[in-house]
């Protein structure tokens, strides 16, 4: 009985097996052919997104629109416009052609496209050195709705940004000086006596002083009239500006040399505007661009340019070059304006005595820098020891800065000690207080 049952279990898990190899026999034929199907399909749809993608030329239009002229220090916009020129909706990637000195490399732009539509995406950055800012090449991936395929378009172009000094500073402290209502930052500072004669009788404009307003031609005119003075002698007034490594130094991402070069600007539009003339000296263990003081709007450009390609030359300034070539170049006295960056009092007792020369036949005001990084270390409470030794040493450095001035100005030599940000406001103050005082 035992061995009967056995042997028709036996039968029945045989059977079974037959029947189920049968069924699977035929399951993995449909599913075969399922899969066939769907890799036909699959080349079929990845056959016509490859068409929709490719089949045009040019798909997308891209333009770049961006200022070609920046501004030191100013924040630039740029704008990249994509034109959808397919029937298709298109999912993009921009990956933009930084300019390396922005050392931004994954940003990325995405967004889907609808037929026959454009769009922009923006972004903006500053400046903090002048020269050329080159835009690389801009990668595109493109899909469709299928997303099977993608497409690289690379769009090339060679564009350039010249960065110059800046001119919205420029402009803004034109406005600050000239404005006659009550300006944060720019003294009002009253002449001390008039060497001017007159020029002609012209119409108020804003900023014109109120104490030279004609009341007679205002009258017979039926509106508000002035007189126009031009001083009897321009003034020759000069940036002398320090290349050498001391100037290098970087604050807020910007070097020393750059924050003297857009003060340079900005004080001489501020002298041209005065009626002074206004020239430009640089240096470092060689004398560098000699540019003659004169007058008039037009020179302004040439000032702008010779800022534009100023560079660092990583030595140490000259300084009885400077006075040699200042002496040869220079006749008639003139306000120098002198950038530099005095780290010890060492070096600038090296210096003092070819400034006191300088001083003696020009008026010399002796620009130089605080260390801010240096201030936030002081004020900052110490939490250890290394906080102590480092609070200790920029303080001393801080004070030695002060030194210099004060031993500068004990040698009759008018000095300025700016923070970088503040270097405008400062610079433009002295200049017009030593014109009011009939100092130069």
């Amino acid at each position: 009985m035992i061995k009967h049952l056995f042997i028709s279990r036996f039968f029945f898990v045989l059977l079974a097996g037959v029947v189920l190899l049968f069924i699977l026999s035929y399951a993995w034929s449909f599913l075969f052919l399922v899969a066939q199907v769907g890799v036909l399909s699959l080349i079929a749809l990845s056959l016509l997104d490859f068409l929709v993608l490719f089949a045009n030329k040019s798909i997308l239009k891209f333009q770049r629109i961006f200022p070609r002229r920046g501004d030191l220090n100013d924040e630039a916009h740029v704008s990249l416009r994509v034109v959808n020129l397919s029937a298709q909706v298109l999912k993009l990637t921009i990956y933009e052609g930084f300019p390396e000195e922005l050392q931004e490399r994954s940003k990325a732009f995405s967004s889907s496209l609808l037929p026959k539509r454009s769009e922009s995406f923006n972004y903006s950055f500053t400046p903090k050195r002048r020269g050329d800012y080159r835009f690389e090449n801009t990668h595109i991936f493109v899909q469709s709705v299928l997303r099977l395929v993608k497409r690289r378009v690379v769009v090339v172009q060679d564009d350039v940004m010249e960065v110059y000094p800046s001119i919205q500073q420029m402009k803004l402290y034109e406005l600050k000086v000239f404005n006659q209502s009550q300006v944060r930052g720019i003294k009002k500072i009253r002449s001390l006596g008039h060497n001017n004669e007159f020029e002609q009788i012209k119409s108020y404009t804003q900023g014109d002083d109120i104490r030279t307003i004609n009341w007679k031609a205002t009258s017979r005119r039926n509106e508000l009239m002035v007189n126009q003075y031009q001083d009897q002698r321009a003034q020759h007034v000069y940036s002398v500006i320090d290349k050498s490594r001391s100037m290098e130094m970087a604050f807020d991402g910007m070097s020393l040399l750059d924050y003297a070069i857009n003060s340079s600007l900005v004080f001489s539009n501020i002298a041209l505007r005065k009626g002074d003339k206004k020239g430009v000296i640089t240096y470092a263990d060689k004398i560098g661009t000699k540019l003659a003081a004169e007058g008039g709007r037009a020179h302004l450009k040439r000032i702008m340019e010779v800022l534009y390609n100023q560079r660092t030359q990583f030595k140490e300034a000259n300084f009885p070059l400077l006075y040699q070539s200042l002496r040869s170049s220079v006749k008639v006295r003139s306000l120098l304006m002198l950038y530099t960056n005095f780290e010890t009092e060492q070096a600038m007792h090296r210096a003092l005595p070819l400034l006191r020369k300088l001083n003696a036949k020009h008026l010399l005001v002796v620009v130089f820098f605080e260390n801010t990084q240096l201030r936030e270390s002081i004020v900052k409470p110490p939490e250890n020891m290394r906080d102590i030794y480092v609070g200790a040493v920029a303080e001393t450095t801080v004070n030695v800065k002060r030194k210099i001035a004060l031993e500068l100005n004990r040698n009759g030599i008018q000095t300025i000690l700016t923070k970088p940000e503040e270097l405008n406001v400062k610079t433009i103050n002295k200049y017009l207080s030593l014109k009011s005082k009939g100092m130069i």
